[in-house]
């Protein structure tokens, strides 16, 4: 969770010039040495690196970054305490934890049990703990570092501005606002619009787009025959909870704009048929979302979030399009198979490892980006031939290099991307005739995978049955009655005489 030049620019630069705790390499048996009064003075690397010397030439002056860097030293620290814990869990694991931590709270009471499921049930309590704070420690550093990139932001303009850098260094922790937040005004138009409806006059579209608005007022939520409501490309940092009020509300627009976060009572829309929050600053979506059961069009994507609602496909039945792309998601949920009618969806510039072993469950699925996840996504699960619907398919710029043997199974394919990958099946010069091509071959290897898999069958049947220990132990019984019967008939069919004398050799023999 290394901050990016994309989302955290300045302490990117930063931290890249300030070596790290841990060893370079498995050799070396101490860590390497810091120094915080001598950060590199390297150039930049990178065009992002580049644009934002251009922009702040005064990083490249040793005293500027010496006294950035001494700024940071707690993001530093605790980046390396992270690196050593381990990478953050998924979320769906962290939710399943702290449901059993919940759980087990509440039964804590309960009889005693047996001694060996107590202590299984400790083991299992100490895992969940574990999770859950290594999500919570994860989450911490992720706050960390946006209040680090505001406050080298204080330092640069402080430092030059010519100050001391003893008085930087001893001022940049104090905390403090940078700018002044203007106050939240009103548009023109919400007002004429709320003395409408307290009017009792009908209102059913409200167009705020492009206005600068920074405030929505709570009675927006009185405004009981809205349908539609766009307030994109403006400066709002929150949603009212009253907007849980709109009942009717069909269409929900707030792209572009600075927002957090979204309110819980947004799960209170269940009339909303659109909602489009791209374009902001989201580092979550409340669980509640997915109760907005009507949606049928949700965009999510140029967002920060690094995972979906583990339940938001459950109750989303009518969801056609799904646009989650530009974030930093390292997983699908499961829930998101239970989408039943979903027939778009874009997943491209994520941290995907995967797809949910279910995928195969959306038979809806025309159109599936899963492009530029790059080293993450290494392979895709075996139900991906269940996609029998799907027409168009980008998966460049990833690490796939098998296509699975059911992909021949996609007689519908019309376009397919497979560029910048190091696929090995198909070949390349099967890749390079274009999507008929690779179709074909997948579809001979589908063929020829289940031919193998019937002869594999029909030789199991045709060879000797292997015996259970019931069938031995009753085939044995049978023939041991079978030989003490024989026995008998051969006793009764001899004269006494020759028994006799059979019975004395006998004797004589042993003797």
């Amino acid at each position: 969770m290394d901050p990016t030049p994309q989302s955290h620019p300045i302490l990117a630069y930063v931290l890249s010039r300030l070596p790290s705790l841990l060893p370079v390499s498995p050799t070396l048996s101490t860590p390497r040495a810091r120094d915080i009064e001598q950060p590199s003075p390297r150039a930049p690397s990178g065009a992002a690196e580049f644009d934002l010397v251009s922009r702040m030439p005064g990083l490249r002056h040793p005293s500027v970054l010496s006294a950035m860097t001494r700024a940071v030293a707690d993001v530093s620290s605790a980046r390396d305490a992270l690196r050593l814990l381990g990478p953050r869990p998924d979320h769906e694991l962290v939710d399943s934890a702290r449901a059993f931590l919940r759980s087990h709270a509440a039964t804590a009471s309960a009889a005693e049990e047996a001694e060996e499921e107590e202590e299984e049930e400790d083991e299992k309590v100490a895992k969940s703990r574990e999770v859950v704070r290594l999500d919570e420690e994860h989450e911490s550093y992720g706050g960390l570092l946006r209040e680090a990139e505001e406050r080298l932001d204080r330092v640069y303009r402080t430092a030059m501005r010519g100050r001391d850098m003893q008085v930087v260094d001893a001022a940049h922790g104090g905390g403090g606002g940078g700018g002044e937040e203007e106050a939240g005004v009103v548009d023109d138009e919400v007002v004429r619009v709320l003395r409408d409806a307290e009017e009792g006059k009908a209102v059913e579209r409200l167009l705020l787009a492009d206005r600068q608005l920074r405030h929505l007022p709570e009675q927006l939520g009185r405004i009981r025959g809205l349908l539609v409501l766009d307030v994109s490309r403006n400066q709002l940092k929150n949603v009212p909870d009253a907007v849980g009020g709109l009942e009717h509300l069909e269409e929900l627009r707030l792209a572009s704009n600075a927002l957090v976060s979204l309110p819980d009572s947004i799960g209170l829309l269940t009339s909303l048929k659109i909602l489009d929050v791209s374009g902001n600053k989201l580092r979550s979506l409340p669980d509640s979302i997915s109760k907005c059961r009507s949606l049928v069009e949700l965009d999510v994507s140029y967002n920060v979030l690094s995972y979906l609602p583990t339940g938001i496909g459950q109750e989303m039945a009518r969801l056609e399009q799904l646009w989650v792309h530009l974030n930093k998601l390292r997983s699908l949920p499961s829930s998101v198979c239970e989408m039943r009618s979903l027939r778009l969806l874009d997943a491209h510039f994520n941290q995907l490892r995967g797809l949910p072993a279910g995928i195969g469950r959306l038979a809806a699925l025309e159109s599936l980006n899963l492009s530029s996840n790059f080293s993450d996504m290494r392979d895709l699960p075996a139900s991906f031939g269940d996609l029998l619907g799907l027409r168009e398919l980008d998966l460049s710029n990833n690490q796939i290099h098998a296509l699975p043997d059911c992909f021949g199974r996609l007689q519908r394919l019309e376009r397919l991307r497979l560029d910048q990958n190091p696929l090995a099946v198909p070949p390349k010069e099967v890749v390079a005739g274009g999507v008929g091509a690779v179709k074909e071959y997948m579809a001979r290897r589908w063929r020829d995978a289940r031919a193998e898999e019937e002869r594999r069958g029909s030789a199991v049947a045709e060879s000797p049955r292997v015996s259970t220990p019931k069938e031995w132990l009753v085939r044995s019984v049978s023939s041991l009655g079978s030989w003490v019967s024989d026995v008998t008939r051969y006793g009764a069919g001899q004269d006494k005489a020759a028994a006799e004398e059979e019975e004395d050799a006998y004797l004589q023999q042993n003797l």
